[in-house]
C-alpha cells in the first residue's frame, strides 16, 4: 500500500512524477491524474466524485491551490486528504528537513521606538502611535521633543502612558521638561552631558550619557565617570554618525566602549542611518541588527519619520530575533525566517519557456494561464502562446470580450509583470509575497 497518493491533473502529471523522482523520499507513493488539464482549478468536490472509494494508500495529498473542503476527500475515499504547496515546484521543500529553531524568537536588544513629534500631539494621538509601535515589537516608548524647549503637560503624557502599561522614556536637554517627566515616573532620560549633569543627582529614572556636543569618546568617558560617581543608574550612547559623517568611526567608538565596559548597557541609535539614507529601511535595520547582537548593545533607538522607513520598529523587532539566534547558535541569518525579505524575495524556482511550451501542446480549451520567470511574462491557451514584459501590450493581443474577464487578465497581467520587475514569485490567482508586510503588527514572522 502507498503511503501518499499525489493527485495533478494531465498538464502537471509529468512533472510532478520528474519531482517526486529526484525527491529522496522515505515512503511509497503513487501519482493519480485526473481528467482536469490544470490541477489548481480543481475543486476538491470534483477530485472526491473521480477519486475510487478505495484508494489503496494512507493519505490523499492535492495542490496547494485546490480549493474546498478536504472532508469531502476524507468521506469518499476514507483516508485523511491534506494539501500540498501551492505550487510542485516547491514540492522540494515542503518534504526537505526542517531546522531546529528551538529558542527562536527570544531577544536581548530593548527597541525604543521614539514619538518624535510627542511635544506637539494631543494625548489621543501619543497613546494611538504608542499603541502601534508597541503591537510592532517596542518594549519603550520614547517621547520626541525639541533639544532646549519646553514639553507643555509632559507630566500628564508620562503618567498617562504609565498608567497603561508602557515603559517610556523622554528625549530632551530642557531641564523643568526633565524634572516634570521623572516626577511622573518616566523610566529613562535621553540624554546627559555636561550641559544637564547637574540633574543627575536630584533624578530617580536611569539616564542615558552621551559624549558632550561636537566631541568624543574622551568626552563621553568623562561624563560616564562623573554619572558613575553620582550613583545614577545609567546606559552608554556613543553616539551612532550618519553616513558620510563619521559614520565608520562611530562605529569604531562602539566598538571600543564595549572594550572598555564590558558590563554597561549601551544604547545605539539607527535613525541616523534608516532616516538619512536614500535606501529601504528594510536592509540597513538587518544589517545593523547583527552588528547590536555582536556588540551585545542593549537598546536599540528607532524612528518612523521618512516614508522609507515606516515599519522600522517591526523590521528591528524581526531582526534582532534573527541575528540574536545566528549569533548564539554561531550559525549565518540565512534560511532561517524570511520576514525581513519583503522588497525582492525568497529561492523559487520557475518553469522554463521549453516546459510551458510543451504544457501548451497538451491544453485544449481557451482559458488563458500566465506564468513568469526572471524575464518574461508567458500568457497562453490551446491557440496563443504570448511573451513579453509589458501587460498593456500583452493584452492587447489576447481575444477577450467579456469585461469581467478582461478585468481579471489585466490584475493578472499587472501582478506578473510586478514579480518580474522585482524578481518575485509569481502564481497565477495568487498575491505576490511581500515578507513581514504581509503580517499584521504584533503577528510577527515564523521561521521558515
Amino acid at each position: 500500500m502507498a503511503d501518499t497518493l499525489f493527485v495533478t491533473g494531465r498538464l502537471a502529471a509529468d512533472a510532478l512524477r520528474k519531482t517526486l523522482d529526484k525527491l529522496e523520499l522515505d515512503f511509497e507513493y503513487d501519482v493519480a491524474v485526473l481528467g482536469g488539464s490544470v490541477a489548481a482549478l480543481m475543486r476538491t468536490e470534483w477530485i472526491a466524485r473521480r477519486l475510487p472509494e478505495d484508494c489503496g494508500c494512507r493519505q490523499v495529498m492535492i495542490p496547494g491551490l485546490c480549493r474546498g473542503d478536504l472532508a469531502t476527500i476524507e468521506a469518499r475515499v476514507g483516508v485523511p486528504a491534506v494539501r500540498g504547496p501551492r505550487d510542485l515546484k516547491d514540492l522540494p521543500a515542503f518534504f526537505g528537513q526542517k531546522l531546529d529553531l528551538e529558542g527562536y524568537g527570544e531577544y536581548h536588544t530593548k527597541i525604543l521606538a521614539e514619538i518624535v513629534e510627542a511635544y506637539r500631539m494631543p494625548f489621543t494621538d501619543i497613546l494611538t502611535e504608542a499603541e502601534y509601535f508597541h503591537s510592532s515589537g517596542a518594549d519603550i516608548i520614547d517621547l520626541g521633543c525639541p533639544p532646549m524647549e519646553a514639553f507643555p503637560g509632559v507630566g500628564e503624557v508620562v503618567a498617562g502612558l504609565k498608567e497603561r502599561g508602557f515603559t517610556a522614556s523622554i528625549d530632551t536637554f530642557h531641564p523643568q521638561t526633565i524634572r516634570e517627566a521623572d516626577e511622573a515616573g518616566v523610566d529613562l532620560l535621553l540624554s546627559v552631558n555636561t550641559q544637564n549633569m547637574e540633574l543627575v543627582r536630584h533624578l530617580r529614572c536611569k539616564v542615558v550619557v552621551i559624549p558632550d556636543f561636537g566631541e568624543g569618546l574622551e568626552s563621553l568617558e568623562r561624563n560616564v565617570a562623573k554619572v558613575d560617581a553620582l550613583g545614577a543608574s545609567y546606559v552608554i550612547d556613543p553616539i551612532l554618525d550618519p553616513l558620510s559623517f563619521g559614520f565608520t568611526a562611530s562605529l569604531e567608538r562602539y566598538c571600543e566602549t564595549r572594550r572598555r565596559h564590558p558590563d554597561a548597557e549601551i544604547l545605539m541609535g539607527v535613525g541616523n542611518l534608516t532616516e538619512l539614507t536614500d535606501a529601504d529601511s528594510v536592509g540597513i535595520n538587518a544589517v545593523m541588527a547583527g552588528i547590536i547582537a555582536e556588540l551585545g548593545i542593549d537598546y536599540v533607538l528607532t524612528t518612523e519619520v521618512i516614508s522609507w522607513a515606516r515599519g522600522a520598529v517591526r523590521e528591528l523587532d524581526l531582526a534582532r530575533k534573527l541575528m540574536h539566534y545566528a549569533l548564539r547558535n554561531r550559525v549565518l541569518p540565512k534560511g532561517l525566517a524570511d520576514g525581513l525579505v519583503a522588497l525582492k524575495d525568497i529561492p523559487f524556482e520557475t518553469y522554463s519557456e521549453t516546459e510551458l511550451r510543451d504544457m501548451q501542446q497538451r491544453v485544449r480549451d481557451k482559458h488563458y494561464r500566465i506564468f513568469a520567470d526572471g524575464q518574461w511574462v508567458y500568457v497562453f491557451n490551446r491557440d496563443t502562446f504570448l511573451r513579453g514584459r509589458d501587460p498593456r501590450a500583452l493584452f492587447a493581443d489576447l481575444d477577450v470580450s467579456d469585461p469581467g474577464h478582461a478585468f481579471y487578465l489585466g490584475c493578472e497581467l499587472e501582478r506578473a509583470a510586478l514579480a518580474v520587475r522585482l524578481g518575485k514569485k509569481y502564481t497565477q490567482e495568487s498575491p505576490l509575497r511581500w515578507g513581514y508586510l504581509d503580517v499584521t503588527p504584533g503577528g510577527g514572522a515564523q521561521p521558515s
